[in-house]
């Protein structure tokens, strides 16, 4: 079983459609970048229905250090704003991870709370 984790920062207090949109963002950064990374893994997840996980973190820094770590061994997007709407551009908003085996996805994520 495969799937993807998307993790929003919670500190910046955008709405629920900016949120769902810098969410959007990561997921398909992160999907992309698997089917150029680990393609067995991007065909796998589309197949099983492609289960998501949505998460939350306080800050920058965590948002950036989960990012770091994640990134080592699973393929990941970090999302920066453009600065359009209700943050500042070059706000780091979100990040995804995955598509991945769930142990792998797990191994990152699983100490984090849901959105």
């Amino acid at each position: 079983m495969f799937k993807q984790a998307i993790v929003l920062r919670t500190d910046l207090n955008m709405g629920k459609g900016k949120m769902v949109a810098q969410g959007s963002h990561a997921s398909l950064a992160a999907y992309l970048r698997a089917a150029k990374q680990k393609p067995q893994w991007a065909e796998a997840w589309l197949a099983e229905g492609m289960k998501k996980i949505v998460l939350r973190v306080g800050s920058k820094e965590a948002l950036v250090q989960l990012f770091e770590e994640a990134r080592r061994e699973l393929p990941a997007a970090l999302i920066t704003d453009a600065g359009h709407t209700q943050v500042e551009p070059g706000t780091l908003t979100a990040m995804a991870a995955g598509p991945a085996p769930e142990p792998e996805i797990d191994k990152f994520f699983s100490r984090y709370r849901l959105l």
